[in-house]
């Protein structure tokens, strides 16, 4: 690996904060803070729009031709609810978020989320569908459960994260 700083994955159903932490998070260390959902509207690596889920389909490869030369150098917060499509070789720790279901719940209707849209989103929680997606795509060592459901679990969470990187840069000099 050449790499001078690792590449973090923050993955997890909608509402669980990961936005919210890569955004803390970029900001504490400088990192770059790639949110694939605006990387993808603003580089056109869009499909259809799916109506029954109001929101469009991503190209998965034509998004993945633009990170391929962002990721190689390191440093980089990739954020988004879906991992089982990135590469294994760009991420050196993966972060799935997790929050309690009636705090998703109320999350999500904020956000007015509604009918399938909400509950299979509530349902991809119960049932740790991402925890499991992200296990299955990449080291179970590398692969940690975040809980975050208020803002003190955000702020140790955080500071947890800083740790691990710190800890990275100097096993990794």
């Amino acid at each position: 690996m050449d790499r001078k700083l690792p590449n973090i994955l923050i993955t997890g159903t909608p509402g669980t904060g990961k936005s919210e932490i890569a955004k803390m998070l970029s900001e504490r260390t400088g990192f770059n803070w790639l949110d694939i959902s605006k990387l993808a509207i603003e580089n056109k690596s869009l499909e259809v729009y799916d109506e029954q889920y109001q929101s469009y389909i991503l190209d998965e490869d034509k998004l993945l031709d633009l990170l391929e030369p962002m990721m190689a150098s390191g440093g980089k917060i990739v954020d988004y609810h879906s991992s089982d499509f990135f590469p294994e070789r760009w991420f050196d720790i993966v972060f799935v978020m997790r929050t309690n279901n009636t705090i998703l719940y109320d999350r999500l209707v904020a956000r007015g989320y509604s009918g399938k849209k909400l509950e299979d989103n509530v349902s991809c929680e119960i049932f740790q569908v991402l925890l499991d997606e992200a296990k299955n795509s990449y080291k179970e060592e590398i692969v940690h459960e975040l809980q975050s459901d208020n803002a003190d679990q955000m702020a140790d969470n955080l500071n947890r994260i800083c740790q691990w990187i710190e800890q990275w840069k100097i096993d990794n000099q």
